[in-house]
């Protein structure tokens, strides 16, 4: 009986000491303080560029086709054709222009005869007004025939859509052709109210196609619309390219860069910040008197490893870059470069 009461004695106690143990082990893992890196941050010149997207539209488009429905005798050119501006695009069915060249002869006579008896005193003046405006009508209505029978282009540029062909009916659902300016072309773009004192006519804009990857395109602005529209709170914007070479063509996706000069603003690397769960929020942990404080920032431009931050920490505070996993607000921390 008194081996018995030995043995269990010894156990008790062996239990009692790795307890004692593992509880001095916790206390001392508890005190000990989470290692950070630091980093110092100041301000400096960040040139304040946004980016935006757009595709790009011919300066100039035009839709062929007459004012009534014709039948079309001739079409002159095909889609992918440079044309210059009056040339000959579509001959239409001339019958109509010839009944009213006929008509408008028939008038000119008449007039010349009204005229010679209006010289003589053989009608009134008032006669005399009637006839000439029914002269004049005519020879509206024959130069407007005339315009809808031979369809000449307004402008230089290329044939982009042909609808139909010759001997077709023309019926006014959709042109007989459709004619772009592309030198030069235009990008339209929406900007944030907040930089519309700094949009200027004539600025540079620095644009890239994702056809051309290697390559970047010198544009200007071109037009600033003079109103913000209230549901999006921006602006348009156009960009006018030269394209002189014919490179680029409507269509196309570019992006387009605008530069509103420098600002000073406190820059982090990108290490240092942190994304709190279930929220878009970002925040810095910023180390003072050995514990660090939750931040929250508002981000800018990322530039290659660094953030430009627009608000949330002050130039020459120090920031933590690594170890942030065991960090809360108020944390006391130990840091590796100290």
């Amino acid at each position: 009986m008194k081996k018995v009461f030995t043995f269990t004695t010894l156990l008790v106690a062996a239990l009692l000491s790795a307890c004692t143990g593992n509880s001095d082990s916790q206390k001392n893992e508890a005190n000990e303080k989470p290692k950070v890196r630091l980093a110092r941050v100041t301000t400096r010149p960040v040139d304040q560029t946004q980016d935006y997207t757009a595709t790009v539209e011919a300066e100039v488009t035009n839709h062929i086709a007459p004012s009534t429905p014709v039948r079309i005798s001739k079409i002159f050119v095909e889609v992918g054709d440079r044309i210059s501006r009056g040339q000959k695009l579509v001959q239409m069915d001339a019958a109509n222009l010839k009944q009213i060249e006929l008509q408008l002869e028939n008038q000119r006579i008449e007039f010349s005869r009204i005229d010679e008896l209006y010289k003589v005193g053989g009608i009134s003046k008032s006669e005399w007004d009637a006839a000439k405006m029914a002269l004049e009508v005519r020879e509206t209505s024959y130069s407007n025939m005339q315009e809808n029978t031979a369809l000449l282009s307004p402008i230089n540029g290329i044939v982009t859509t042909r609808n139909y062909d010759g001997g077709d009916m023309y019926g006014g659902a959709q042109p007989i052709l459709t004619v772009e300016q592309i030198v030069p072309v235009k990008l339209v773009i929406n900007v944030s109210e907040t930089y519309f004192p700094k949009v200027v006519r004539g600025a540079s804009v620095t644009v890239r196609m994702d056809t051309y990857p290697d390559e970047t395109f010198e544009g200007k602005i071109n037009l600033v619309y003079p109103t913000i529209n209230q549901a999006t709170r921006t602006f348009p914007v156009e960009i006018q390219l030269p394209n002189r070479d014919m490179r680029i063509r409507p269509g196309m996706f570019a992006r387009a860069t605008l530069n509103f000069g420098t600002e000073e603003r406190v820059v982090v690397p990108d290490l240092a910040i942190v994304k709190r769960a279930g929220s878009g929020d970002r925040y810095v942990y910023v180390y003072s008197n050995g514990a660090v404080s939750y931040n929250k920032v508002e981000l800018g431009r990322r530039m290659n490893d660094e953030y430009e931050l627009l608000s949330g920490v002050e130039s020459n505070s120090q920031v933590v870059v690594a170890g942030q996993s065991r960090l809360a607000d108020g944390t006391a921390v130990e840091p590796e470069n100290n």
